[in-house]
């Protein structure tokens, strides 16, 4: 019997093929949890309308998904940013509504509607003593800075821009002890105030800071609640913060590597001890960084 080998690798070939065939609604499916994002087809036009991961959101969370190219993506009504690639992020609130929905259309025209559980969080207590009056409870003259430093900011909220790096996941911008976790409701001197928003980092004064992902710097300004800040900008409305800063190294305008210094961790602001306030936004909505990032 003679063998043909041209016929057997073709044979081969085939049978490969049709096994990536089957596999590969799995894999559009894949998780995108921990800074990930989900797997797209080789050709995303022929991809799933809408790739999210399997995991819920949560309260604080982001959500990074995939949709084809030039579709149109609207959360409970609000139109979000798609990449080239069809990849976008969507935040949800320390009080996020317990559902949301996610509407996608294609340039084709088909739609599909994606109702989103969002699971509810518990937050601690947080009380903090020692605080200088005037960090509580500013004066007139201090307040107007405040005003003109808040508006300031939520300008810099509404940037959307194309960059690419929200997607690729984040690193610990500096490693010490965690002193303060996001959501936690914030009693300062023995007054209720605004919940935490963010994750705090005790080290020594003068301990280097990095940016947690590429991106470019929004703000690089010294202000009177968080001191020395900068905010970096990592595209399509995800940008994080970085407070309390003994040292700024970087200007606005500045594109940032994964892991480049852009600072050093300081006590300047609203403090009672030298701590990085890392932040996350995606644009005006506060989300919590620590699920994020790697295991310490």
């Amino acid at each position: 019997m003679t063998i043909d080998p041209k016929a057997i690798a073709l044979k081969d070939a085939r049978m490969l093929s049709r096994r990536l065939a089957l596999a590969l609604p799995g894999l559009l499916l894949g998780a995108c949890g921990g800074g990930a994002e989900p797997v797209a087809a080789s050709n995303p036009s022929a991809g799933p309308l809408l790739a999210l991961p399997p995991e819920a959101p949560a309260q604080g969370g982001l959500l990074l998904g995939r949709t084809r190219p030039g579709s149109r993506v609207t959360l409970d009504g609000r139109a979000v940013s798609v990449a080239p690639d069809g990849r976008f992020a969507l935040g949800f609130s320390r009080d996020a509504a317990p559902a949301a929905e996610l509407v996608v259309t294609t340039p084709g025209g088909q739609t599909e509607r994606r109702s989103l559980a969002v699971a509810r969080r518990e937050w601690d207590v947080q009380r903090i003593n020692g605080l200088p009056g005037a960090m509580v409870s500013p004066n007139a003259q201090q307040m107007a800075r405040i005003t003109r430093e808040r508006e300031r900011i939520a300008a810099l909220r509404k940037v959307d821009s194309d960059l690419p790096h929200f997607a690729e996941g984040f690193d610990w911008p500096a490693h010490g002890r965690i002193s303060g976790v996001y959501g936690s409701q914030r009693i300062l001197n023995g007054e209720p105030r605004a919940p935490h928003l963010g994750l705090d980092i005790a080290a020594p004064t003068g301990t280097p800071c990095a940016t947690m992902a590429p991106g470019r710097v929004l703000l690089a300004e010294d202000l009177y609640f968080t001191g020395n800040t900068v905010l970096v900008d990592h595209g399509h409305g995800v940008v994080s913060l970085y407070a309390h800063l003994s040292a700024m190294d970087v200007r606005e305008g500045a594109m940032l590597a994964r892991g480049q210094r852009l600072g050093a961790i300081g006590a300047t602001g609203r403090v009672t001890g030298p701590h990085l306030h890392l932040g996350l936004h995606w644009f005006a909505t506060a989300l919590d960084p620590q699920p994020l990032l790697p295991p310490a």
